[in-house]
C-alpha cells in the first residue's frame, strides 16, 4: 500500500496544484493518522492501518517550528505563497487549533506577510465556535463537500462519528457567508461515482445556497488505499466547472 505520512509539525515547502508554493502545517502525530473522516481515496491510507505512538504536536511546539522554518526562508529568499494546514488527518480536529491560527497568523505577519494562511478542512469540526470564528480569520477557509447524498458520504469519506450529518454541516457552510471555498472530490469506482447529475444536480443546489468565494473540484491524484478508483475524467469535471461558473461562482478544476 502506497502511502503518504507527513512529517510534523511542519513540512515542505511543496508545489500545490490549486495553491501555488505551500509550507505545510501537520498538526497530527508524526508517525501515524488521526482523522474524523476515513476517505477511502485519502493519499495517507486508511486510519486503522496508521495508528500512531506519538502524541500531537503541542501549540508550542509549532509555533517554535515555523518560526524556525520561516526564518530559513528568508534567508533563502524563498517565501511561501501559502502556510497550509494539511496533514496526516484534520487540522481542526486539534485541541488548540484556534490558537495555533493565532499564532500562525501573527508569524506570518512578520516573515511573510503577503503570504495566505489556508486550512484544508474536512468540515466535521466547523460546529465548534471556537474553530468556527479561527476559520473566519484565515485566507484561504477550504472545507470538504463531496456530496450530499448520506449514502455516498458513509461509503466514501465514512465519518468516524455517528454524529455526522450533512444537513448541518451545510447549515454551518452556509452561516461562513461567503468565507469559505468549497473542495470536492471527484471519481469513480466499485459502486461508486459522483459524477453524474443523480449526485451533481443536488450538489450544485446547495453550493448555490452555500455561495462560497469559490469551488475547488479536482480528481485522484495520487495512488489510493482503495485500489478500484478511477479519476473522474477532463471532460466531466470541464463540465462541472462550467456549471458552476454558469451560477456566477468561481470554480477551478485540477486534473
Amino acid at each position: 500500500m502506497s502511502t503518504i505520512i507527513y512529517p510534523s509539525p511542519i513540512f515542505g515547502p511543496v508545489h500545490s496544484r490549486r495553491l501555488g508554493i505551500s509550507l505545510g502545517i501537520n498538526l497530527m502525530p508524526a508517525d501515524g493518522k488521526i482523522c474524523t473522516f476515513d476517505c477511502i481515496y485519502c493519499e495517507c491510507g486508511f486510519n486503522k492501518d496508521f495508528r500512531p505512538r506519538l502524541p500531537r504536536p503541542t501549540r508550542e511546539q509549532v509555533a517554535q517550528a515555523l518560526e524556525a522554518q520561516l526564518i530559513r526562508m528568508v534567508e533563502q529568499n524563498q517565501l511561501p505563497d501559502v502556510l497550509t494546514f494539511a496533514g496526516n488527518g484534520e487540522p481542526t480536529a486539534h485541541p488548540t487549533f484556534a490558537e495555533i491560527i493565532n499564532d500562525t497568523i501573527t508569524l506570518r505577519n512578520k516573515y511573510c506577510p503577503s503570504a495566505k494562511v489556508s486550512v484544508l478542512s474536512n468540515a466535521t469540526m466547523i460546529h465548534k465556535k471556537d474553530v468556527f470564528d479561527a476559520l473566519l480569520l484565515v485566507d484561504n477557509n477550504i472545507q470538504k463537500l463531496d456530496t450530499i447524498n448520506p449514502e455516498y458520504i458513509m461509503k466514501v469519506d465514512r465519518p468516524t462519528s455517528g454524529n455526522y450529518h450533512v444537513e448541518e454541516v451545510i447549515k454551518h457552510l452556509k452561516a461562513f457567508k461567503g468565507h469559505v471555498i468549497i473542495q470536492t472530490m471527484f471519481m469513480k469506482g466499485e459502486g461508486v461515482d459522483n459524477t453524474g447529475d443523480e449526485y451533481v444536480n443536488p450538489w450544485l443546489e446547495v453550493i448555490k445556497d452555500i455561495q462560497p468565494r469559490q469551488v475547488m473540484i479536482y480528481t485522484i491524484d495520487r495512488e489510493t488505499p482503495d485500489k478500484h478508483l478511477q479519476k473522474a475524467t477532463h471532460a466531466e469535471l470541464d463540465m462541472i466547472r462550467d456549471r458552476v461558473m454558469a451560477m456566477g461562482i468561481s470554480c477551478t478544476a485540477s486534473y
